[in-house]
């Protein structure tokens, strides 16, 4: 069987750990989009089998642009669908999660544990620093700041991302009165430096350059494309 079309990420295999992001080839994820909807579900029901060697259970959640962070721990098999979040944690192996992009940041974290997470961050979503709060929570599961490692994936980048000069106000906490660009993946690799996290990795793709290869919505693209992490049961 075809794999789905990916950017994988080699950083996490020593640890047992996959993680990628798929492609405009591999078609959108999205289901509020204007493709037909059997379409986009055979596109997951594709995925769901291509991480079931190392996962039997696939996690997703309704993204709102928020900070909520919740904790998987198993109990089900196959595809979970969730309730409103912008990022999960696997508390234990074999449970792939998935967010869908198209400009925001894709957060892959990982614990040589094999304890995994990802996070969907937009500017609300960073300013409202969910990447903090999902260090905070693996803190608390026994897995330091110290000890993790966080990939930034493809995203928009600073010199493609023009904010208002609210946002930008609200990102970087300073008083502004003009619109400017701001880098998201910038903005969160310091909270993470700040939270602890010594292993920090970005992604040289831009959405929004590299739109030949990714959805972008600034390009006005519809399709989301999916950051996916997994570790192996």
């Amino acid at each position: 069987m075809a794999e789905t079309a990916r950017e994988t990420i080699p950083d996490f295999e020593s640890w047992g750990i996959r993680a990628f992001t798929t492609t405009r080839e591999a078609g959108t994820f999205g289901l509020s989009g204007t493709e037909p909807v059997g379409e986009v579900m055979s596109r997951w029901t594709m995925l769901q089998r291509d991480v079931s060697e190392s996962a039997l259970r696939l996690a997703s959640v309704r993204q709102v642009h928020g900070s909520r962070v919740v904790v998987h721990t198993g109990g089900w098999e196959g595809w979970l669908r969730g309730g409103e979040a912008d990022g999960h944690i696997a508390a234990e192996k074999g449970i792939a999660l998935a967010v869908g992009i198209a400009d925001c940041v894709p957060v892959f974290i990982a614990h040589p544990s094999g304890v995994v997470a990802l996070l969907h961050s937009g500017w609300r979503g960073t300013a409202a620093r969910i990447t903090e709060a999902a260090i905070g929570a693996l803190d608390r599961y026994g897995h330091p700041a110290s000890e993790l490692a966080i990939h930034l994936g493809p995203a928009i980048c600073g010199r493609c991302y023009e904010v208002s000069a609210d946002v930008r106000e609200q990102l970087t906490g300073q008083p502004v009165t003009r619109p400017g660009n701001v880098d998201l993946r910038s903005l969160i690799a310091e909270q993470a430096t700040e939270s602890g996290v010594k292993k920090i990795s970005v992604s040289e793709f831009c959405t929004r350059c590299d739109n030949d290869r990714f959805f972008s919505h600034r390009a006005g693209d519809a399709g989301r494309q999916l950051a996916v992490i997994a570790a192996a049961a």
